[in-house]
């Protein structure tokens, strides 16, 4: 690397490669017209990607002078996390970055992945809220959108769930997550972390076959000697995601002209609403749901799509679903929140 990549990236050394500096120079672009230089909080998890995520945010941080908080989720569901998180900050803090330790006190039993999932994004929000964060960046990566492909192809996902995941997307109405690394290959970000950091973790659940996804990563490999290449899916995933796009459109139109929003309460117009194609239907319906629920994830589809049968073969509805009540009353199907339901007078 040249003496004026170094300077770029004020290291005293060259221990990023040429195709990492090529990969800082993207995330550099993208954080300037993004994130310029307010402060921002940066997902660890302890992985490669993260650990990647972490030193590109720490030459940022100095050539921005920009404030960022490095925050690790102690979920409690392995044995050894405490321990494993204790492992994460020793080694941040040789490169003298401070890692905040949240302990997750929630139970994480079934779904575990799914559950550990939405208590991270939880417990991030809320140390966003609490110190005027607007951006939280995770170390989302072009292997993670083909695993996340198949596991939803695995659950009979529509465009939405197949479709590609964007860099940047809303968690909520004052955070935004960001995601600049889903161009890039994991094996790039593991040398970025292992010449950063001089070693990296490997997560054990990542072997566990009793989850979806390391079973993915095995027919993954499978595919690539089979002659099907990773670049092909990504290709299929792209031109899934501008189906998407374009399709968002349209279902916004429906959602002006068949549902009433307000803070605590959906109301659909089933007349409007069933005059529309399932998947329309289906992609309302979540939507009012997350609404409600003010949850970055929507109920998995196959629980929206039951719920909707029920809906258009019942006179008299009420039942619940991501934390909502879904309730049919009349021509109208209401969704809303428990506690609502003393000033509905339902």
């Amino acid at each position: 690397m040249s003496k004026k990549d170094l300077s770029v990236l004020k290291l005293k050394k060259p221990n990023l490669n040429n195709k990492a500096f090529l990969i800082y120079s993207s995330f550099r672009t993208y954080l300037e017209k993004l994130i310029k230089k307010k402060a921002f909080l940066v997902a660890v998890s302890g992985g490669p990607d993260s650990l990647a995520l972490t030193a590109l945010s720490k030459i940022y941080s100095k050539e921005q002078k920009s404030k960022i908080f490095f925050v690790m989720i102690d979920h409690g569901v392995r044995l050894n996390s405490s321990k494993e998180a204790k492992a994460v900050k020793f080694l941040l803090k040789k490169k003298k970055i401070n890692l905040v330790i949240l302990r997750n006190k929630e139970k994480i039993n079934k779904n575990i992945q799914s559950q550990a999932r939405k208590v991270r994004y939880k417990l991030l929000s809320n140390f966003c809220s609490k110190n005027k964060i607007k951006f939280i960046l995770t170390g989302h990566h072009r292997d993670d959108q083909i695993e996340t492909f198949l596991i939803r192809l695995s659950r009979g996902s529509g465009i939405q769930g197949l479709s590609s995941m964007k860099k940047t997307s809303i968690l909520n109405k004052k955070i935004k997550l960001v995601r600049p690394f889903l161009d890039e290959k994991k094996q790039d970000l593991i040398i970025i972390a292992k010449q950063y950091f001089k070693k990296i973790f490997k997560d054990p659940s990542n072997t566990n076959q009793k989850y979806l996804r390391t079973k993915i990563r095995g027919l993954i490999k499978q595919f690539e000697k089979s002659g099907i290449k990773k670049e092909r899916i990504i290709n299929s995933i792209n031109n899934l995601g501008t189906t998407r796009d374009t399709l968002n459109v349209y279902i916004s139109r429906v959602e002006r002209n068949c549902v009433i929003k307000q803070k605590k309460l959906a109301i659909i117009n089933l007349k409007n609403f069933l005059a529309e194609n399932d998947e329309i239907q289906l992609r309302v319906f979540s939507n009012c749901i997350t609404h409600i629920s003010k949850s970055y994830y929507p109920p998995r589809a196959k629980k929206i799509v039951n719920l909707l049968d029920q809906v258009k073969s019942t006179i008299q509805l009420k039942s619940t679903l991501g934390g909502c009540v879904i309730q049919k009353k009349g021509n109208n199907l209401l969704i809303y929140k428990e506690e609502l339901k003393k000033a509905l007078k339902i």
